[in-house]
């Protein structure tokens, strides 16, 4: 990195530091060629308000908590999802809940909410556990997998059967090729300094526009068969969207039913795949803490299935999850766009100013974490999270828009790893590279390799749902 850059602020007092990049690109070659590393090297370099230039585009990176809060909380109406990147999934998420701002947001955040919460979310149980043991049933002992599509399809078929009551048992195999097609045409147009229109047939493009039209296919078959049922009542995310009315009488238009249903699910397995992945990464490499995860569920849990009632008593696997989530957040980077000028820091910035908040480096600094590199569960079986100042710890965001799923994705979670420790332990292969792929998500990319050895024969198959 080199001399500060001075685009986007307008301020009478010394303009905040940062790197000043190449002519006409700016700063955007060094974020597309590691953004992990650019945003913790940005920190420690520069401190905690850095200013950027992504090809003419005026950025922020905030990593100061009160200046987080401030465009997360207090001022949160002049900041919306920054069109700087989220233009790239337009054609994905359509004006889905993920994206949408301003009134549409509020009345799509209101209909979805009952579906993650209360006894709704409790009542996902049984479905979470019987998919999971059902999983397991394939799975050998002392076989080698990749524990990441394992993973995906898992919560991929929790995401279909709880929020739409559907089966995508057939479309998993192609469900995962498309998402993974649209990961990596997502990170390569990050890089691009322009926009280049989808019509303009690169091979990219073309791949990421086969994608869409899998998982709209897979979409578009749940709401026929839906349709078909004669729109008969079910206690689902699905059915609720299809049954609303706005003010007017009308249904939800057929393009908004397909951009939301398209969110929640792509977003509904997405997270707790990858916080999943990540969690048997690192307990394939700590034996002592898989050994005390598989203590814990063995005195909570022993042989029965595990249930929804259990999870505040799994103190510890819990604790693994959240460490876990610590070192390799799943939603790595938050963005926002400011709607108007903004002061911040004791600087002024002019409208449509991008901002940065990365949980990737927030979870890594020493100030709130001892040994922020290392992988100790233990550290929040205290009282560590009711201490840690706001932010300092965010793996679901923060403020309004913080993730409607995070207690149905930390729930599902919990419950699919104490299935599978149950029945299975995990070692690691270090001779499978994993480096972390950053992309809309945090990706293992390489897979996650381990060796699989199954604790204990298990009486009987585990039954359907």
């Amino acid at each position: 990195m080199d001399a500060p850059t001075s685009v986007g602020w307008h301020s009478p007092l010394r303009r905040p530091p940062g790197p000043r990049g190449l002519p006409l690109v700016g700063n955007l070659p060094a974020l597309g060629k590691d953004p992990l590393g650019f945003f913790a090297e940005l920190a420690d370099r520069y401190g905690d308000l850095v200013s950027l230039n992504l090809a003419g585009w005026p950025a922020l990176f905030v990593n100061d908590l009160p200046a987080i809060e401030k465009v997360l909380v207090e001022d949160h109406r002049n900041y919306i999802k920054h069109k700087f990147f989220w233009r790239h999934v337009t054609a994905v998420f359509g004006k889905g809940l993920l994206t949408s701002e301003g009134e549409l947001w509020h009345r799509q955040r209101r209909l979805a909410a009952p579906a993650f919460a209360g006894q709704q979310l409790l009542a996902y149980d049984d479905a979470m556990v019987a998919l999971t043991r059902q999983l397991l049933d394939g799975w050998k002992d002392g076989e080698v997998i990749d524990i990441h599509p394992e993973m995906m399809g898992l919560t991929l078929r929790i995401a279909a059967k709880t929020l739409f009551d559907s089966e995508v048992e057939r479309d998993i195999h192609d469900m995962d090729h498309a998402v993974n097609d649209l990961i990596v045409e997502v990170a390569s147009r990050y890089k691009r300094p322009i926009l280049i229109p989808d019509a303009i047939p690169l091979p990219g493009h073309l791949r990421y526009q086969r994608a869409i039209r899998t998982i709209e296919r897979v979409v578009s078959s749940m709401i026929a068969e839906r349709r078909a049922s004669g729109l008969e009542h079910r206690n689902d995310f699905l059915s609720r969207l299809m049954a609303a009315r706005d003010d007017a009488g009308k249904p939800v238009c057929d393009s908004l039913l397909r951009d939301e249903a398209i969110t929640l699910l792509l977003a509904g397995h997405e997270t707790t795949a990858l916080a999943l992945s990540w969690t048997w990464f690192l307990l394939g490499q700590h034996s002592d803490a898989e050994a005390r995860m598989a203590a814990e569920i063995a005195e909570v849990v022993g042989d029965r299935p595990v249930t929804a009632e259990d999870v505040q008593r799994l103190k510890f696997t819990e604790s693994v999850v959240m460490e876990a989530m610590r070192l390799y957040p799943p939603a790595w980077a938050i963005g926002r766009e400011s709607v108007q000028p903004f002061d911040l820091g004791g600087y002024s910035f002019r409208a449509g100013t991008t901002i940065f908040i990365i949980p990737w480096v927030l979870h890594r600094d020493p100030h709130y974490f001892d040994e922020p590199e290392t992988f100790r569960p233990e550290r929040w079986m205290g009282d560590l999270e009711r201490k840690l100042p706001r932010f300092a710890y965010m793996p679901f965001g923060g403020g309004p828009r913080v993730c409607i799923g995070q207690r149905f994705a930390m729930m599902e979670a919990v419950l699919a790893l104490t299935t599978m420790a149950q029945r299975f332990s995990m070692e690691w292969l270090p001779d499978r590279k994993v480096t972390p792929f950053p992309s809309i998500t945090l990706r293992p990319h390489g897979g996650v390799w381990l060796k699989i050895k199954e604790r204990r024969k298990m009486n009987g198959r585990s039954g359907g749902i």
